[in-house]
């Protein structure tokens, strides 16, 4: 009789583990409660003839044996994730679960164009949704947490596969009144970057602001303000504390309605960010991603024909 050998689901406990580094949290992620999770985490640790963590009443931290443990674990449950995946897809592209990450700074712009069209045209399609920073994102991606995820380039991906999908142009943003709210297309040299008000670190759209405007942004930038959100950014230019520079996908959704502020394309080789799928080399599901790759860019270019290639009219509320 063979040795024992831990579970797919025991290995799953110790990676989620690993990212909280705290049981509560771990547990409430996992949908169980956490005496399961430890019972869990002290069969595999009795399983394996090893200590994984080290415990104490105010931390938790893998210890030099369970950070090797983890690095197998995340290749050995991203495997069997796969496996699983791919006896339901080969049935029918698109059919089956799937799990999507998308960025925060995306999410409420386009999933309100591609999830009618999903459910319509792959109706056996089980969408699971999940939005958080990219960083993190790519993260489960590798762990095999998630299958694909949106996010926006420029950003470092690694040994992941990219389908680029369409451009997004950044426009300025600032309260009716401001001199440059005259000009109907604003050149980057005119923005006072004193004024300027980004979203806080780890939003990949303030480090794609800040490449826009070039590289000495960052510190002419006032530090003391930062949004942890669009929502809180807009209210903080609409009541007159500076300006901004929003992606055209937020502009055209009409978040803008209902305050104060105008919009402003840029003249001459517009900045943009670029929206991509990505997904593991690993994944052997090159159909669906295809599939939902072309997809999203047809319903995106259903509503803006030219994928903002164009030039478009000043906004104003």
């Amino acid at each position: 009789m063979g040795a024992a050998v831990p579970t797919i689901r025991q290995l799953k406990y110790l990676i989620v583990l690993s990212e909280t580094l705290n049981f509560r949290q771990a547990s409430e992620k996992l949908f169980i409660t956490q005496s399961t999770l430890s019972a869990g985490i002290k069969e595999l640790e009795r399983t394996l003839g090893a200590v994984l963590l080290e415990r104490t009443k105010r931390s938790v931290r893998l210890t030099n044996i369970g950070k090797e443990v983890l690095e197998r674990a995340l290749s050995i449950a991203s495997q069997a994730d796969d496996l699983a995946r791919i006896t339901d897809r080969l049935k029918k592209p698109l059919s089956g679960t799937l799990k999507l990450g998308i960025i925060p700074t995306i999410a409420p712009f386009l999933l309100p164009m591609v999830i009618p069209a999903l459910k319509s045209t792959y109706p056996e399609l089980k969408l699971y949704l999940r939005e958080d920073y990219s960083a993190r994102l790519l993260e489960q991606i590798k762990s095999g947490m998630l299958d694909f995820a949106v996010i926006a380039l420029p950003f470092e991906t690694e040994d992941l596969i990219v389908n680029k999908l369409f451009k997004d142009e950044f426009w300025w943003v600032a309260k009716k009144g401001q001199q440059l709210s005259q000009l109907e297309e604003i050149s980057i040299k005119d923005i006072n970057l004193n004024e300027l008000l980004l979203l806080e670190e780890g939003h990949c759209l303030r480090d794609h602001a800040i490449e826009a405007c070039g590289p000495k942004t960052n510190n002419s930038i006032d530090q003391s303000f930062a949004a942890t959100s669009l929502y809180t950014l807009l209210q903080m230019i609409d009541s007159g504390l500076g300006c901004t520079l929003l992606p055209e996908m937020v502009i055209k959704s009409g978040t803008l309605l209902g305050t104060e502020l105008i919009a402003r394309p840029f003249s001459n080789k517009p900045p943009f960010r670029e929206i991509a799928l990505v997904k593991r080399k690993t994944d052997n599901n090159k159909t669906d991603f295809e599939l939902l790759s072309a997809l999203i860019v047809s319903e995106k270019r259903q509503c803006s024909p030219t994928l903002g290639a164009s030039r478009s009219k000043p906004i104003s509320t």
